[in-house]
């Protein structure tokens, strides 16, 4: 089986795929990222989780790891060769190469967007926009010739929630679910029309000045951890798919592992 690992600066998720080829994705696994946490802790964890959903970790047999959390990456692949006994394909410059995607600045660009990018790729053909909703807002456009055009990065939405309530002496944290207008009458509803309805502005505005700069026939995607509370309230997507980046480190498998 494999198993793919997407480390974030919020939330560690993980995938299971079986061994065939354009597998789907069987089992999923989110955990909250802790970066002071050790090998055999996060051990713990993974056997855990993977023994509760009736997986022994002896049956992992290969391991494609992302990391956006450099003090994580270490302890992660020791992890695996403990307790799976492989040391994963780590997603990075090395393996950027072996990828049918053309990548400018390789040593920049997140692994985590170019595992959406070629996900993306493989899906639908052609050219794409991945907007991923994590801890921050990302914009990832994949040309019409399999190449990464860049990249437009915004603050997520938790994150600026968090920083509503950690630097302002009156706001409080609130959920992030849709107001049901964007006129607030109370303060949690009004922190939830200024965030969700400015954040759909923002996408709808980015979305199509991409789409203005570069032309043709583009697919809209949107995935991440908030990306349905947004897209049921606008039509900016063409498609949802919150497994996206762990599709992506389970492609990124076929053509190291070729």
């Amino acid at each position: 089986m494999l198993l793919v690992i997407d480390v974030g600066n919020t939330n560690i998720c993980g995938g299971i795929y079986d061994d065939s080829k354009g597998a789907k994705l069987a089992h999923t696994l989110r955990i909250h990222t802790v970066p002071k946490k050790t090998e055999d802790e996060y051990s713990t964890i993974f056997k855990a989780i993977l023994l509760d959903r009736g997986i022994a970790p002896s049956y992992i047999s290969e391991v494609v790891l992302s990391s956006v959390v450099p003090s994580l990456t270490e302890a992660m692949c020791t992890m695996c060769e403990r307790l799976f006994g492989v040391f994963p394909i780590v997603l990075g410059p090395e393996v950027y190469a072996r990828l049918p995607l053309s990548i400018p600045s390789p040593h920049e660009i997140g692994a985590d967007l170019v595992a959406d990018a070629l996900a993306a790729w493989r899906k639908t053909g052609g050219a794409s926009i991945v907007v991923d909703f994590g801890t921050a807002l990302t914009f990832t456009c994949v040309g019409h010739e399999s190449n990464i055009l860049g990249v437009a990065i915004a603050p997520g939405l938790g994150t600026a929630v968090n920083a509503l309530s950690r630097d302002t002496a009156q706001l409080p944290f609130v959920q992030l679910v849709a107001p049901p207008k964007a006129i607030g009458t109370n303060t949690i509803m009004a922190i939830q029309a200024g965030v969700i309805h400015g954040y759909i502005g923002l996408v709808e505005h980015m979305v199509t000045k991409i789409k203005s700069e570069v032309g043709g026939e583009i697919r809209v995607i949107a995935t991440g951890g908030l990306s349905k509370t947004i897209a049921s309230l606008t039509e900016a997507f063409d498609s949802i798919d919150p497994d996206l980046t762990l599709d992506g480190l389970a492609f990124v498998a076929e053509y190291v592992s070729a």
